[in-house]
């Protein structure tokens, strides 16, 4: 601060006087400050300080950095204006230090700083306090940093002002805004926004559903689980808002970086007088849209009495983990992002789609009995695609199984290849290097010999629309899908047995329709999923840069493995 200080009249210590003087004598300079202008700067800082005033009272430079626990008071009393400086004063034609400003310039700098550095910035000065507590700074600060669009000025008559808005519930919460997935890896993802001035001000966590299958076109569903509110100028609470008896008390700690919990402190709020079936008939009714009585097939009965048993054993305490969108790389086949997806009798889920050099790859964000959460539901190659036939052809589903096949046991034939060439280079690694090379070179002999790609796999760019139509026999949960396509490409999905038992992939083709939607036909199942794009807005989830998104991925399969 000792540069802030100076450029405003107030000065440097008498310390750090003391030891630029000793620096200048050691290095010969001729910029040595005389005692005429110590005296002047020794005279500001008196005349700025004044009697009884405290130029750095009242305003902690510590800034809350852990979580909720932490206080933090940005001085005392608000000022809604500037109407404390002398606007009719003259200003110097050449102003000699920031304190000489007009208060108005002052206000655009100071606003211009992140809201940490303010509690420093108002130590230096009773002129820079007051400048610091002006509301217009602290307005701008809640807009800049976490994206506030309501009209803070409505806030501010309710009794909040925008520095408590700031000091008492953005920035002690700011580590919890972003997109979470709790450890029940199979049924939601959390995203916290911020709530009205209705009652008060809050950051709320919205649970987001997919629609109620096979309406995968329709938007997402929510339903707020908890909110951290805060009455006029008093300290945040956190409530539960899970059950159907209205918000509760509950509580939130931070486990550690990227990851959180909630708990419940009133879970009698989550009962219903019907008891466990009238919960469960509730439940499927907002989860599926539908009664137990119009599930006819007794599987899918199964597998969502499974769904509700295993989800509602947590609705007391939760533990959630940051997840990041992918970041766009111009290459990109088409935007990244998450997408609503049909996976037959499980209902929707939801995956997000992400690039990686020459594959795409679906990751589950949402889980089901068989292959749960943060697995890869998808691995598409994307240096295979395949050219389909013509629509008759299409139709039949020997004919595309005779393609696809074809290029998965090519890719099996070059892994292995592959696998042959790198065991060979370490075992000639070991004999020595004559021995490397020549098992090299007769590894590389092996995988030119293997024959050309079949022609439906060149690389010629196809069409932009093709016309498109599902084979017979390949059922599909929405029969609205698109009649022209983009591309497509050889892929592998991911199946599984009941508790994620014998998983394996299975070959399939990707379908891109267009940019907001795509399918995949599991060639085994003889099923075809459809995706659509997920347009809600989601603030602060973006991944900083690719390292962190892969590193995000792997994290994932490890959670829910």
């Amino acid at each position: 601060m000792a540069v802030c200080a100076r450029l405003c009249g107030v000065g440097q210590s008498r310390r750090c006087r003391r030891r630029q003087r000793q620096n200048q004598q050691d290095q010969g300079s001729d910029s040595e400050m005389d005692e005429d202008e110590e005296e002047r700067i020794v005279g500001h800082r008196q005349a700025d300080v004044g009697v009884g005033g405290g130029g750095c009272g009242g305003l902690e430079s510590d800034v809350p950095t852990a979580g909720p626990s932490d206080a933090c008071e940005y001085g005392s009393g608000h000022a809604s204006s500037i109407s404390f400086l002398d606007r009719t004063s003259t200003v110097p034609p050449h102003p000699q230090s920031l304190a000489e400003l007009p208060p108005e310039l002052l206000v655009e700098i100071l606003s211009l700083l992140p809201g940490t550095a303010l509690p420093n910035v108002a130590l230096v000065c009773k002129k820079f306090r007051q400048i610091v507590n002006t509301e217009t700074i602290w307005r701008r600060r809640c807009t800049e940093e976490f994206g506030m669009k309501d009209d803070l000025r409505k806030m501010e008559v309710g009794g909040v002002s925008s520095r408590d808005l700031y000091v008492k519930l953005l920035h002690p919460y700011r580590h919890i805004l972003g997109l979470w997935q709790p450890d029940i890896g199979c049924a939601f993802q959390f995203a916290l926004k911020y709530g009205g001035f209705v009652d008060g001000l809050f950051i709320i966590g919205w649970m987001y559903l997919p629609p109620h299958d096979p309406r995968v076109e329709d938007p997402m569903r929510r339903r707020p689980l908890f909110r951290i509110h805060m009455w006029e100028s008093q300290k945040a609470t956190v409530e539960c808002m899970y059950g159907h008896k209205g918000p509760h008390k509950g509580d939130i700690q931070t486990v550690k970086k990227d990851e959180f919990s909630t708990k419940c402190n009133q879970t009698d709020h989550h009962r219903m007088p019907g008891g466990r079936q009238e919960e469960f008939r509730t439940w499927l009714e907002e989860e599926w849209g539908r009664t137990l009585e119009e599930i006819f097939h007794e599987h899918m009965q199964e597998l969502i009495l499974m769904k509700f048993i295993y989800t509602s054993q947590y609705d007391n305490c939760l533990t959630y983990r940051r997840i990041y969108l992918p970041p766009v790389m111009p290459s990109d086949l088409l935007q990244p992002g998450l997408f609503k997806g049909t996976y037959g009798s499980h209902g929707l889920e939801i995956v997000m789609l992400s690039f990686h050099e020459t594959s795409a790859r679906a990751t589950k964000l949402t889980g089901d009995p068989n292959v749960p959460a943060g697995q890869l539901t998808l691995d598409v190659d994307l240096s295979r695609p395949m050219v389909l036939p013509d629509l008759e052809q299409q139709r039949n589903i020997e004919e595309l199984s005779r393609l696809v096949l074809g290029v998965h046991e090519q890719v099996q034939r070059e892994a292995q290849q592959q696998a042959k060439s790198n065991s060979a280079t370490a075992r000639g690694a070991a004999e020595g290097a004559c021995g490397g090379d020549c098992a090299a070179e007769g590894a590389e002999a092996d995988l030119d010999a293997l024959p050309d790609r079949p022609v439906f796999s060149n690389t010629n760019n196809p069409p932009e629309a093709q016309p498109f139509v599902l084979p017979l026999g390949v059922m599909a949960r929405n029969e609205v899908y698109p009649r022209t396509c983009r591309k497509c490409f050889y892929g592998t999905g991911l199946i599984a047995g009941h508790g994620f038992t014998s998983p394996e992939r299975t070959p399939g083709l990707f379908v891109l329709f267009d940019e907001d939607r795509f399918g995949f036909i599991w060639l085994e199942l003889k099923s075809f999923s459809l995706y659509s794009r997920l347009t809600d807005q989601l603030a602060h989830a973006h991944a900083p840069n690719m390292e962190r998104f892969e590193a995000m991925l792997r994290n994932m399969q490890s959670w829910t493995s």
